[in-house]
């Protein structure tokens, strides 16, 4: 279990509890990219979306009409359920490996960790050695059937959570410098898509999120009068 940590927001004005998170590029390949880092859970906002497409039939507005429980398939016709996607902030802070005297990091600070969410986002190349990235692709002359783009698959650990993402989107702000101009603090904003196919970590989290609704009912004691229409 990812365990939590509590960290002083420097320059902020409180401390705060912050979730140890997790990206792993799941990948063939030698090195994968790997990002550990603390967030706010608070920060984090979930969305989905349903397109509702009725191709301007007269009566149809908003969906299709029905009678009776079993007819309500037919109200539904040309709706789209969208994959559903989260961002939330989470920060990247160098003053504690600073404060032990870690000469790289005196250095460099943060730049490894905002350098992995670069190439998080760029687009890989396969080939027969698997996942590569781009440039070394291109360095190395792959064959026509190699030069396929793909986005990284990832999988997001929080907690007890684990969900396979696509990583869309990454707002990246630098908050402190050092004398080398690397940032040794920063606060980045992540937007990831959940990827809802056939893979063993969405079917698991599938089937607990199913059971968990189906049960709430029981769960919530609610009255039996309440679910009469």
């Amino acid at each position: 279990m990812i365990d939590k940590a509590k960290t002083t927001v420097i320059g902020g004005t409180s401390a705060g509890q912050y979730e140890r998170g997790l990206l792993i590029e799941y990948a063939l390949t030698p090195t994968p990219l790997v990002l550990p880092f603390l967030f706010n859970p608070s920060t984090i906002t979930r969305s989905r979306s349903v397109t509702v497409k009725t191709s301007g039939t007269p009566g149809a507005r908003g969906g299709y009409g029905f009678l009776r429980p079993d007819e309500t398939p037919r109200a539904s016709q040309g709706v789209t359920v969208n994959a559903e996607s989260f961002s939330f902030k989470i920060l990247l802070d160098a003053t504690d490996r600073m404060n032990r005297r870690d000469p790289l990091v005196g250095q460099i600070g943060v730049q490894p960790e905002i350098d992995v969410i670069r190439t998080m986002l760029e687009p890989k190349a396969v080939g027969g050695g698997g996942l590569r990235d781009l440039t070394i692709a291109a360095d190395q002359e792959p064959a026509a059937h190699e030069q396929h783009e793909v986005a990284s698959v990832l999988i997001f650990k929080w907690g007890k959570q684990v969900l396979p993402v696509f990583m869309t989107e990454a707002e990246i702000e630098a908050k402190e410098y050092l004398p080398s101009l690397f940032p040794y603090r920063a606060e980045v904003t992540l937007t990831l898509q959940v990827i809802e196919t056939d893979n063993p970590f969405y079917n698991i989290e599938k089937r607990r999120q199913q059971a968990a609704a189906r049960s709430f009912v029981t769960l919530a004691g609610l009255p039996a009068d309440l679910l009469k229409f």
